[in-house]
């Protein structure tokens, strides 16, 4: 199979690859971007594909890999090693932290966020709250790509403001 036949083929399977996304992710965002890495990922491996068999079986699959693969990725980050005799997997969240410590930096970060504009203050509070983009867009009455403009604007302006967090310095 050509290139342009593999092209083709894919485009005609590619509706049927997002309703998989979105069961696997639950997440309209998370499943486009699911689907987006699938046909990267069966463009770049086009090579292994067999012409004879179910291109969208095959896609499925990937896609399931893929989805898969970010999870035990997210749950390895969250995994701390204890080096203690027994070697015990401890989850992150289980380790307390210093509290004076985190005391003093949300009161930063409270003090940055008072900084920003209210129009773009409010939709990075809101995503930060487990707003998805869609309902704060829906809530401000604003464009989803107002919305999402804001929040990567309010997040840069918060970097700069917290730029002693980000270089290690307050450490």
């Amino acid at each position: 199979m050509n290139a342009t036949d593999f092209n083709q083929a894919v485009i005609g399977v590619y509706p049927s690859l997002q309703p998989y996304a979105i069961r696997l992710t639950r997440d309209m965002q998370d499943a486009m971007d699911l689907v987006q890495d699938t046909v990267v990922k069966a463009f770049t491996n086009r090579d292994k594909y067999r012409h004879d068999s179910n291109l969208k079986a095959w896609l499925l699959t990937m896609m399931r890999n893929i989805f898969i693969n970010g999870y035990r990725k997210r749950s390895r980050r969250n995994t701390v090693v204890d080096n203690s005799e027994n070697g015990y997997l401890l989850a992150s969240s289980a380790l307390v932290d210093n509290e004076a410590f985190a005391n003093f930096a949300r009161a930063d970060i409270d003090r940055a966020i008072k900084q920003i504009p209210y129009e773009y203050r409010r939709p990075i509070t809101m995503r930060y709250e487990g707003y998805k983009y869609q309902e704060i867009a829906d809530e401000m009455k604003v464009p989803l790509g107002t919305i999402k403009s804001r929040i990567f604007l309010a997040r840069k302006r918060l970097t700069e403001l917290l730029q002693a967090y980000g270089d290690g310095s307050l450490n």
